[in-house]
């Protein structure tokens, strides 16, 4: 009897030691020690790889986001502020019932065919939009010149890029919005522009707030 309690206590206090030294590695050290060497190594993708302009946190360069003017009383959807440049199509467009103007709860795309009606109207109306709100006095957007990120989603919806021809259709439009010369407004493009990683995966692309903030301290000086 007393051999068996005796036993029993033993496998108890292994077994309490073991949880503790288990609990300390794997729930303290480890964590602490993978933290520890993402801030060291790579402390700016540990952080979400945040976007600071004037000494705030504007934003992530992995996350895209929208640049509206204020939502007027009774509307529903908030026009957007044409003085920027745009990202890609966020509302219907590779959106669902929670996520339609880059919120972070859910992401994903329409999961809508090509030939499917609603996905075909959606594209339409963001060419029309794209070609009316980017045409000016001394340039006219031609359909041919809409470039399939101007009025699609990305898979996830969160897309913070657009291509650097969807970039450059909108310069015209920046530049008399903020009384600059067309030329200044090209250079940001160009400036911002990244090229495909180590020279032939993916395609250029531009990130609209980096972008946008290069856009800011222009118009600023």
């Amino acid at each position: 009897m007393n051999n068996s309690f005796t036993n029993a206590a033993r496998l108890l206090g292994a077994g309490l030691r073991a949880l503790l030294v288990l609990t300390l590695v794997t729930g303290v050290v480890y964590p602490l020690a993978v933290t520890g060497v993402a801030q060291g190594l790579f402390g700016d993708k540990a952080n979400g790889s945040e976007i600071e302009s004037d000494g705030k946190v504007v934003g992530s360069a992995l996350i895209g986001q929208r640049y509206d003017l204020p939502l007027r009383d009774g509307g529903e959807t908030p026009a957007p502020d044409l003085k920027w440049f745009q990202p890609r199509p966020s509302n219907g467009l590779g959106s669902n019932t929670v996520n339609t103007q880059y919120k972070l709860i859910l992401s994903g795309a329409t999961n809508r065919s090509a030939d499917n009606a609603e996905l075909i109207r959606w594209v339409k109306d963001a060419k029309a939009a794209v070609i009316k709100d980017n045409s000016t006095a001394t340039y006219k957007v031609k359909p041919s010149d809409v470039p399939a990120d101007a009025v699609t989603s990305s898979g996830s919806g969160l897309d913070p890029h657009i291509s650097p021809e969807y970039a450059k259709l909108q310069a015209h439009r920046v530049a008399a919005r903020n009384h600059l010369h067309l030329e200044q407004v090209n250079k940001l493009v160009a400036a911002h522009t990244d090229g495909r990683i180590l020279g032939f995966i993916g395609e250029p692309r531009v990130n609209v707030l980096k972008l946008n903030i290069a856009l800011k301290e222009l118009t600023t000086r």
